[in-house]
């Protein structure tokens, strides 16, 4: 990848840089770290998933300077993680009606395909039937992607350019943040719930593998079977947020000049799209949903550093807080 991001934006000299080991310091992510954990028992009850990242960001953050640094940036996907988990404590169906005919119905009738047998299927039926090894291959590879593109894009941004790095990140976070809301404005169940349970609500449904576990057979692992175990809510179909990391990925790569990686970026975000809809995850509707969702959380940080002070001063205070110190 490239190393010639254009970089916008520095600590401004003669301001503090880096986040010294204080007591003050100390006691605020004690005082976090405390605090996450009782609210979290008390909502959903504690995990090993919960301890882990606690014991995570206390060892970087006190393991040396850079450590720090690195666990402080990364606190916005630490942010996203948390709100992710804590849907568990508060299922969207409980606000609002899941909609599964419904969203059903329009799809086939905007993407339908006609079968052999002059049947109009849904495109998640129609790879359901004609399926293949190498498809499932395929799509299991790039569908595991969906976090490790973006985290993997944040740590080289984090490395060459902090100010990049936030931006990003932020972006990353507020994209989530309108798929959350989506999610409980308009709960919409998977493809796969059509598949195996049709048309009737069923709250207490598990998380489901659907097509991705034929990748999981063919290697003779339980990936995805982990993964979907720990699903934070079944009805949160629409919008495809795996959808729309990757094309917020592919815009930031884009913008500081990755060059082929782009090229990289782009096949992925394809292949994450195919595979949402040919494993029956998603609707090629809840794909269009997420790709709206990443244009809207992006145009909205991208208004929010052209128009708010205040917004930009805080990005700035984060990036000195991240960036090494200056050399005396």
């Amino acid at each position: 990848m490239t190393s010639t991001l254009i970089m916008n934006e520095r600590p401004a000299l003669g301001l503090p840089t880096g986040t010294p080991l204080t007591w003050r310091n100390a006691g605020i992510a004690t005082a976090f770290s405390i605090g996450y954990l009782l609210l979290a028992g008390v909502l959903i009850g504690f995990k090993t998933d919960q301890l882990f990242l606690v014991g995570l960001f206390n060892t970087l953050f006190y393991l040396s300077g850079p450590t720090r640094r690195f666990i402080l940036g990364f606190t916005v996907f630490i942010a996203f993680w948390v709100l992710f988990d804590s849907m568990k404590a508060f299922p969207n169906y409980r606000y609002n009606t899941v909609h599964i005919e419904s969203i059903y119905h329009l799809e086939k009738a905007l993407f339908g395909i006609k079968g052999a047998d002059g049947v109009v299927l849904t495109p998640n039926e129609f790879w359901q039937i004609h399926h293949t090894t190498l498809l499932d291959i395929l799509a299991g590879c790039f569908y595991l992607c969906w976090i490790p593109l973006p985290l993997g894009f944040a740590g080289y941004l984090f490395y060459k350019n902090k100010a990049a790095f936030f931006r990003f990140s932020l972006s990353f976070l507020v994209v989530n943040l309108i798929g959350f809301v989506i999610y409980y404005a308009c709960p919409a169940a998977p493809p796969w719930y059509v598949q195996q349970y049709g048309f009737a609500f069923n709250a207490h449904t598990p998380g489901n593998t659907a097509g991705l576990a034929r990748w999981d057979a063919y290697f003779h692992v339980s990936v995805f079977s982990g993964l979907y175990a720990k699903s934070s809510n079944v009805f949160a179909a629409m919008p495809s947020l795996h959808s729309a990391y990757p094309l917020t990925v592919l815009y930031y790569g884009i913008k500081y000049r990755c060059k082929w990686f782009n090229a990289l970026f782009a096949t992925i975000m394809v292949g994450i799209w195919f595979a949402a809809v040919y494993s029956s995850h998603h609707y090629v509707l809840d794909v269009l949903a997420g790709i709206c969702c990443a244009g809207v959380g992006i145009a909205l940080c991208n208004y929010l550093y052209k128009r708010s002070g205040w917004f930009n001063r805080t990005v700035a205070r984060w990036v000195r807080a991240i960036s090494e110190p200056a050399k005396v």
